[in-house]
């Protein structure tokens, strides 16, 4: 291994990811130094977000009814208090927003347009070039942060494992692209890598995102929280590529029908249609591909001819892949989208952690609980940023160790055909629907591999969690326990606690 590099800052804040949540906390953070890790604009999870921002801001709505309707998809596990916090932020982020230039979706008065949906009680999402809010706020922020002298940013940079001096994260260690490996010390170091949606051969996620952060935190001793919800988006486009082309839900809120190939309504026999939670969607649509029926998403009738200015994302997507939804019905099926687990913080989004705070995905911070609402995403990593910058503004800079030395072993990965395995087995035993036998069976292949790779690591920690979450809850389905348990609980697990549990399923090496 190449000799040891040591870079040190005495005020530095190390940013790690570059999406809405990485940017975001750096442009907060001024003018303390930010060095920002993470790969540009197109390999992020927020600049393919379609949806939008939810914000309760129009007539007729307030951040208690956006509070109401969180907290009825979070299945019993959402903090109010959180929520209450976050939906009563959402004007205040909205403005700085457009004070940043953020270009928002108005109607030919001028007015800010709001649509529609799933499991919201009213029109309050928020969009930014049709269905490509993600990309156009992310750019506009990243435009930003290339302006801002206080961030610097190392795209060939791969964060590696954290330093924990006497309990406190003095900073980490990473690796260059050439191998070679760096310490970076830092004050405090913020995770802001996204979710676990790569593990699955079927998501909507870059590929890239395979949990990192999860195992960043959980290798230095952090708690995680709720692992084993993740949200399936039930209408990603059927067409084989990977990374799967999303049909946004905005399409639903328009008037775009689920139906089988004889042109049946899929959804007409559940009381909210079309817009009922995603988790009911998705498990409807594999229960029909199960039975060998293709589903379709049809938006001739609703959308039609007025497709490619309304919703041009999803337009081009299907062009690209030969279809002209305009006159053809989507095919479609549920992936992996997005994850409501993560590193546990706090208000501030601190983790169990002195020195180590948590933003965006990676983050379970209360707001979603079992099942996130629609669009809320974007609105939790605004608001958390801004917290999280307070936060580290407002707090005495420690003294920074030496780092401690030997360095670990910085290597991780498997093979192309190990990690192809790998997501083959979460999508057919870690799914829309799970069970204690294929749970087990997923752990039995997951875990031999968990002391040397994360994606391995993080993969069995999910299915940890979801073979101990003996019930149903939102984006959690248990075929062999198909109904909510009376009382709700959170899950939390710490890499101490999780390794003797992962060993009994096959002897693994100590976890580096």
């Amino acid at each position: 291994m190449a000799a040891l590099r040591t870079e040190s800052a005495a005020d530095r804040v190390i940013v790690v990811g570059a999406g809405l949540a990485g940017v975001a906390t750096a442009l907060h953070l001024a003018p303390l130094p930010v060095l920002l890790l993470g790969p540009g604009l197109g390999a992020t999870a927020s600049a393919m977000a379609q949806g939008g921002i939810a914000v309760a801001m129009g007539p007729g709505d307030d951040p208690a009814c956006h509070a109401a309707d969180t907290l009825a998809a979070g299945a019993g596990l959402c903090d109010p208090d959180i929520v209450a916090v976050v939906t009563g932020a959402g004007s205040a982020l909205v403005e700085d927003l457009l004070r940043r230039g953020v270009p928002f979706d108005r109607d030919a008065d001028g007015v800010l347009e709001r649509g529609l949906e799933a499991a919201h009680d009213r029109p309050r999402i928020l969009h930014a070039g049709g269905d490509a809010t993600g990309h156009t706020v992310l750019r506009t922020l990243t435009d930003h942060v290339a302006m801002a002298h206080h961030v610097t940013r190392q795209a060939d940079l791969i964060a590696r494992r954290l330093a924990v001096t006497d309990g406190r994260v003095t900073g980490l260690w990473a690796v260059r692209a050439d191998g070679a490996p760096v310490f970076l010390a830092a004050r405090a170091v913020v995770l802001a890598t996204g979710g676990v949606g790569g593990l699955y051969a079927a998501t909507t996620n870059p590929r890239g995102a395979c949990g990192s952060g999860l195992a960043l935190a959980a290798r230095a001793g952090a708690v995680l929280r709720d692992l084993e919800f993740v949200q399936f988006h039930p209408t990603a486009i059927a067409t084989g590529a990977d990374p799967m082309p999303l049909a946004t839900e905005a399409l639903r809120g328009a008037g775009a029908v689920l139906v089988e190939e004889t042109g049946a309504r899929l959804m007409a026999g559940s009381p909210q249609g079309d817009l009922a939670p995603r988790d009911v969607v998705a498990r409807a649509i594999h229960a029909a591909r199960a039975e060998g029926r293709s589903v379709f998403l049809d938006a001739r009738a609703a959308v039609g001819a007025d497709f490619a200015r309304r919703f041009p994302t999803v337009h081009r997507l299907c062009r690209a892949a030969g279809l002209d939804p305009a006159r053809e019905a989507i095919p479609v099926r549920p992936a992996a989208h997005y994850h409501m687990g993560g590193v546990a913080v706090d208000a501030q989004g601190r983790t169990s952690l002195p020195g180590l705070h948590a933003c965006g995905e990676v983050a379970s911070t209360g707001l979603h609980g079992a099942n996130r609402l629609a669009s809320n995403s974007l609105l939790e990593a605004l608001a958390f940023a801004r917290w999280i910058a307070q936060d580290i503004l407002s707090a005495t800079a420690p003294a920074h160790p030496a780092p401690p030395l030997p360095a670990p072993s910085l290597a991780s990965g498997v093979s192309p055909d190990q990690f192809a395995g790998l997501r083959a087995v979460m999508d057919r035993h870690v799914g829309v629907v799970r069970s204690a036998g294929g749970l087990e069976q997923a752990l039995r292949r997951l875990a031999p591999h968990a002391a040397a790779d994360d994606a391995h690591l993080v993969a069995s920690l999910v299915a940890l969690a979801a073979l101990d979450r003996r019930e149903s809850r939102g984006g959690h389905f248990r075929a062999d326990h198909p109904a909510p348990a009376p009382e709700a609980r959170h899950s939390t697990v710490t890499l101490a606690g999780a390794f003797p549990r992962l060993a009994a399923f096959a002897p693994v090496p100590e976890v580096a």
